[in-house]
């Protein structure tokens, strides 16, 4: 693998004016964090938009500082010679709208109260946060890009294709899919009611008091089941006792995998915002390019790019039967499209672990397009 892009810097874009959102209210002023690594070119037109997943930021790649104990969410993914190369490729990542790492969300200030929005602040979806996305993509002097995503990153990148096609030369779309099924949004809603009814959520108004954090780390438990597979899960844990020779008979931790779970619920709370959790999984609901364009073949219809498909073997929350179906509908659609199943015991969260297979994959399509061009 490539080298990192090293020490990288989070940078700030206000936009003071409003925006219309979906829903039909106007929102604003905005402020979008983002990153950058590598240059952009005089034409404007060699430039990657990485978008990331549920609780991702703007921190894709490199680190912060030589302290850091983990480098950027996408880090294996971006950098010099890496799948997304920085000696070629000026990669973006940023927050999404309603999010809580520096791009304007519920626990921002509302400049018109002098307090965090909390649930003042306004539903949003997938075609919200690509529509911020457009104006620091404008901002930055980008005229043409390639979009990639995983998992709700994936959603996005879809949205770019089909709303900006004009953007748009290529779209990554790695274990994701273009609506969430029943099944997913029903977790979603037991994360959520999780939250709601927490003791300490108080409306959603709970920034200078004690935050929901068990209905925060339940939410997250929760989603990190469905990230994992049986397999997976079966190989990291078993059935097998944490720290003890037998059960303590009690409701207590017995499991190594109710210890994981617990561990990843406690750690997630330190860095995200619960309201931001209600908002942005609501998002993911909302999502459904189908139902948007009357049918997925008329949805792409609106594209004018090529199109990569991965998607991962154990991954049952987006499975593979869904990526298979986009890919049908560009076939149908007379649209350039690859697509690729990638045999993978990790779930889920496998496009966060399977980086040589994917590099692989997206070098020699990216390659493929340069040299057509």
């Amino acid at each position: 693998m490539g080298k990192s892009v090293g020490k990288t810097e989070l940078k700030f874009l206000k936009y003071d004016n409003k925006i219309k959102l979906n829903s039909g209210v106007e929102f604003g002023p905005i402020e979008i964090a983002y990153e950058t690594y590598g240059e952009l070119n005089e034409q404007g037109d060699n430039a990657i938009l990485v978008l990331h997943a549920l609780t991702g930021d703007a921190h894709a790649a490199g680190y912060y500082s030589e302290n850091d104990k983990k480098y950027g969410w996408w880090d294996e993914m971006i950098g010099p010679d890496k799948a997304f190369d920085t000696n070629k490729y000026f990669v973006v990542s940023s927050n999404m709208l309603g999010g809580c790492s520096g791009t304007t969300g519920p626990s921002s200030i509302n400049p018109e109260t002098g307090k965090p929005y909390g649930l003042t602040f306004p539903v949003i979806t997938m075609e919200d946060a690509v529509q911020v996305q457009k104006i620091l993509v404008d901002a930055l002097g980008i005229k043409k890009m390639i979009v990639a995503g995983g998992s709700m990153g994936g959603m996005q990148a879809l949205e770019w294709a089909t709303s900006y096609p004009q953007y748009v030369s290529k779209t990554v779309i790695i274990a994701s899919t273009s609506r969430l099924t029943a099944q997913g949004i029903a977790f979603n809603a037991v994360g959520r009611n999780a939250i709601l009814s927490d003791e300490n959520f108080n409306g959603g108004d709970y920034y200078d008091k004690k935050h929901p954090e068990k209905g925060l780390s339940v939410a997250r438990m929760i989603g990190h089941i469905t990230y994992l597979c049986e397999e997976s899960m079966h190989k990291k844990f078993g059935r097998r006792l944490q720290d003890k020779s037998k059960p303590d008979f009690d409701f207590g931790i017995d499991f190594q995998v109710e210890s994981y779970l617990q561990h990843q619920g406690l750690t997630f709370v330190e860095r995200f915002d619960a309201n931001s959790y209600l908002y942005i999984t609501k998002a993911v609901d909302y999502f459904d390019l189908a139902e948007k364009y009357g049918s997925l073949e008329d949805a792409f219809k609106h594209s004018d790019c090529a199109f990569l498909i991965i998607s991962f073997s154990s991954d049952w929350l987006f499975p593979t039967e869904q990526s298979k179906e986009m890919t049908k509908a560009l076939v149908r659609a007379g649209k350039d499209v690859s697509f690729c199943e990638i045999q993978s015991p990790c779930g889920h969260d496998a496009f966060l672990l399977e980086f040589q297979t994917q590099t692989d994959i997206i070098k020699s399509f990216l390659k493929k397009d340069t040299e057509n061009e």
